[in-house]
C-alpha cells in the first residue's frame, strides 16, 4: 500500500514549500495548479492541471487505485487585504472548498487537511490569547477574506461528521523564502531592498515561517486528531521590529513608522498611486484594522501535541533576503 499527497495550489507559497518537504519522503505527491500555471514534475511529484471551482476537472487528481492512501492538503485560495468584498474569492475559497470535500468523499481519501486562517477565529477580548474553536460563522469575523474562511471552515467540519477525517490548521501571517513577491510581507522585503519602501505602520502582527508552517501541516496531517483544529503561529513582531531587523541584515537605510491613523488619512492617495502603476497596495484599511487588532494567537496546542516550535524572525529574515538574493536556501 502506497501514501499519495494530494496538494492544491502547488505553485503558491506555503503548498510549494509543503511539497519540498514531501519530496523527501517515501511517498507519491500530487500537486495541483491552475491551466494557464506551469511547473516540472521532479522525483515523487507530479503536477496536475485543473481549478477547484470546476469539479470535473479533478478527476485526474483524485483518481487512484484501491490499495493507495490518498492524504490532501487543500492550502489553494485567494488571499487579500482589501474589505470590499469580491465573487472570485468567494467562489474559490467557498465553492472551490466545497468541490475538495465532495472530491474526497467521492474518492474515498483517508483525511483531508484544511488550510484555514486564524481570521476565521473570532477575536474575542483583546486580553485573552486567542484559541482554536469547534465552530466558524462568518458573522463572527471582520473582512471578506476572514469571512470565506471562516464558511469554508464549518463546511470542512460539517463534513466530518459525514464520515470524512478531517483536520483543519490556522496560520497566521506567513512570510519567509521560496517566494517571489505574492506575499504581502515578501512584497515589502522587495520593495525595501530596491528602495521603493518609504514608510512603515506602527503596530504589528503575528508573522510566522512558511517553513515552520508547511512543517506543521505535515505533522497535523500525520498525526493530527480527527476533527480537530490546530493554530501555526508564531509571536507578535512590530512592523517597525521588522523593518530595523530588514536593516541589520541588508546594511540598508532605516524606514521610518507612521501611527496608523495618519496612514489612514492618506489611503485614498495610496489607493490613486496602486491603480495609476498597477501594483498591489499594501496598506488597506483592513490591513489597518488587523495591525490594530487582537494578534495573541496561541500555538500550545499545536505544540503540546505535535511539537510545534517556530523559529525567530532574524532567521526568516536572513533566509529570506538571502533567497531573494541568491535564489538558495535550506529548508
Amino acid at each position: 500500500m502506497g501514501t499519495i499527497f494530494v496538494v492544491t495550489g502547488a505553485n503558491g507559497h506555503l503548498a510549494g514549500t509543503i511539497i519540498r518537504y514531501l519530496r523527501t519522503r517515501n511517498c507519491q505527491v500530487r500537486g495541483l495548479i491552475l491551466p494557464y500555471e506551469e511547473n516540472t514534475d521532479v522525483s515523487n511529484v507530479r503536477y496536475y492541471k485543473g481549478d477547484i471551482t470546476d469539479k470535473e476537472s479533478l478527476g485526474p487528481l483524485f483518481s487512484h487505485g484501491g490499495n493507495d492512501e490518498m492524504i490532501v492538503i487543500h492550502a489553494a485560495g485567494i488571499v487579500s487585504l482589501q474589505k470590499k468584498h469580491s465573487p472570485e474569492m468567494l467562489r474559490v475559497n467557498v465553492d472551490g472548498t466545497r468541490n475538495v470535500i465532495q472530491a474526497c468523499l467521492e474518492n474515498k481519501v483517508k483525511r483531508l487537511l484544511y488550510v484555514s486562517s486564524v481570521h476565521a477565529i473570532p477575536e474575542g477580548n483583546r486580553k485573552d490569547p486567542i484559541r482554536e474553536t469547534g465552530h466558524f460563522s462568518e458573522d463572527a469575523v471582520k473582512g471578506s477574506y476572514s469571512r470565506t474562511k471562516a464558511i469554508a471552515s464549518q463546511m470542512v467540519l460539517d463534513a466530518g461528521a459525514k464520515g470524512l477525517d478531517v483536520v483543519i490548521v490556522h496560520p497566521s501571517g506567513i512570510y519567509g523564502p521560496f517566494d517571489t513577491g505574492r506575499n504581502h510581507i515578501t512584497q515589502m522585503i522587495i520593495d525595501y531592498m530596491e528602495d521603493r519602501l518609504r514608510f512603515g505602520i506602527r503596530g504589528g502582527y503575528d508573522f510566522v515561517d512558511v517553513r515552520d508552517v508547511a512543517k506543521g501541516c505535515i505533522a497535523v496531517a500525520d498525526k493530527g486528531r480527527s476533527g480537530e483544529c490546530y493554530i501555526l503561529s508564531n509571536r507578535y513582531i512590530s512592523v517597525p521590529a521588522l523593518l530595523e531587523c530588514l536593516s541589520l541584515e541588508t546594511g540598508g537605510r532605516k524606514i521610518r513608522s507612521v501611527p496608523s491613523w495618519l496612514a489612514k488619512l492618506i489611503l485614498p492617495v495610496i489607493r490613486l498611486l496602486g491603480r495609476v502603476s498597477g501594483s498591489r497596495p499594501l496598506i488597506t484599511g483592513f490591513s489597518l484594522d488587523v495591525l490594530r487588532s487582537n494578534v495573541r494567537f496561541s500555538h500550545s496546542k499545536a505544540t503540546l501535541e505535535l511539537e510545534y516550535v517556530p523559529r525567530s524572525m532574524e532567521d526568516t529574515v536572513h533566509d529570506t533576503v538571502r533567497y531573494l538574493k541568491t535564489g538558495e536556501c535550506m529548508l
